[in-house]
């Protein structure tokens, strides 16, 4: 069995590895799980049935348990871990807790239940419980919350040779190092040295004539999003991040700004169908019922108003039959118009790229632009109507019906996600349910509103 290709694809890996277990051999599935990535341990353990994933979990390695864990989602993991402390007590973590970065392992520990985190932190040594400690105190959403520990610090007095004697000593650097840190003996950081700056210079030098002075420092109470945003804009490989009075507490790392922008683009799909990426895709069938009962409901009561505003016509449909069989058409198209906006709008909030400077622009364009579409498809849809009907008062019904609708999608495409952020509501979780329940009633109102006043 080849390994580069189970690493391949996923879906091959989870096919493959339930043969071999289903097979009985449990040393071949044990090599094949842990010459994996933990990334994709987590990700073949969530991919299994819930009967299966105990035994899986036992054969992973002790190595490979902690960044495992630190992969999967919350729910999962909140499982494994219950399970783990039933059997090696709070024991148990501290062995998966010595290979971790400290972000990591405080993802972990806050996914235990309230009365068992103090109890394993404690069950930690000295070093984990104080750099756990420093990234607890903060947000999961900050970059303090976001941040390592395990910075590499040196003083700017001492030469090149000494650091270099200083940093072979170590035997090994924290992953993702391309800078070390220069703060004095209260650890007020300056700035840092390059790696690639390090090899090159004099040995002679002194570590504050190769220092570069960091324009980059991140705030510990900085957003998350703002953290990834500053990563992407200035191409960073790592960053410090430095409290108020100039101390170093940490450092993020790219690896980690990989991990946020993958988990907004995955919230950013998800919030719109009401679904949590936390969520387990092979969680008991009354439990994913009960989660997705209320967003069901949410867009059962959008649909009943939609309803209702077609019942005050219904005297006029019961005229003109023909006017139920448009109004999906009114509808549907102002929906799309509405979310062409909705989408854009959505991902420049999150670029950073509108502000009140240039939201009112924003809106003049996207209105003008369901001006447009308004103009080019009611006279198609116009004359499609009256060759299929033969009748001049339905296409002209259709076409004021879908010139309304176009430009109210637009505007409420563009204006939802404006008007949400300023109340603090994810646009990605309601804009989508809000604008549909606009264009719907919209649409519906305006071909039966324009029919009745014709009529």
């Amino acid at each position: 069995m080849s390994v580069n290709k189970i690493q391949d694809e996923n879906n091959i890996t989870l096919d493959e590895l339930a043969k071999v277990l289903d097979s009985g051999a449990i040393i071949q599935a044990r090599s094949l799980l842990n010459s994996l990535y933990p990334s994709e341990i987590a990700d073949v353990i969530e991919g299994s049935p819930r009967n299966r994933r105990d035994l899986i979990w036992k054969l992973v390695s002790n190595e490979n348990k902690g960044e495992a864990l630190a992969e999967m989602s919350e729910e999962i993991r909140g499982n494994l871990l219950d399970e783990l402390i039933d059997q090696d007590g709070t024991e148990g973590l501290a062995q998966i807790a010595e290979n971790l970065d400290t972000d990591d392992l405080a993802d972990i520990i806050k996914s235990l239940p309230k009365h068992l985190i103090r109890t394993a932190v404690k069950s930690l040594d000295k070093q984990n419980q104080d750099r756990l400690a420093k990234v607890l105190s903060f947000p999961d959403d900050t970059a303090g919350g976001l941040m390592n520990t395990d910075t590499i610090n040196i003083r700017s007095s001492v030469t090149v040779e000494v650091l270099l004697k200083y940093i072979r000593r170590l035997g090994k650097l924290p992953e993702q190092t391309d800078i070390i840190f220069v703060t004095d003996i209260m650890n007020k950081y300056f700035g840092y040295v390059s790696i690639q700056d390090l090899l090159i210079s004099n040995p002679s030098s002194l570590v504050s004539e190769i220092m570069i002075e960091d324009k980059n420092i991140i705030d510990p109470d900085t957003d998350k999003h703002e953290v990834a945003k500053t990563f992407e804009d200035h191409d960073l490989l790592s960053a410090a991040v430095v409290d108020k009075d100039g101390v170093l507490l940490g450092r993020i790392t790219v690896d980690d700004v990989v991990d946020v922008i993958r988990d907004e683009a995955e919230d950013s799909v998800l919030n719109m169908a009401g679904l949590n990426k936390e969520d387990d895709i092979f969680a008991p069938i009354f439990q994913s019922t009960k989660r997705r009962t209320v967003w069901l409901g949410a867009n059962l009561l959008t649909a009943i108003l939609a309803a209702a505003a077609i019942g005050i016509f219904e005297a006029t449909i019961e005229k003109v039959v023909a006017l139920a069989i448009l109004m999906p058409i009114v509808a549907s198209m102002g929906g799309i118009a509405g979310m062409q906006s909705l989408a854009l709008v959505i991902r420049s909030q999150a670029t950073n790229q509108i502000g009140e400077s240039n939201s009112r622009l924003l809106i003049i364009k996207e209105s003008l632009i369901g001006v447009l579409n308004g103009i080019l498809w009611s006279s198609i849809v116009a004359v499609a109507v009256y060759l299929w009907f033969d009748s001049v008062f339905l296409g002209t019904v259709i076409a004021s019906a879908l010139m309304i609708n176009l430009i109210i999608g637009a505007i409420s495409g563009v204006s939802l996600p404006l008007i949400l952020k300023k109340m603090d509501i994810d646009p990605a979780l309601a804009g989508g349910v809000i604008l549909t329940t606009i264009t719907d009633i919209v649409g519906f109102i305006s071909l039966l509103g324009v029919a009745t006043i014709i009529m």
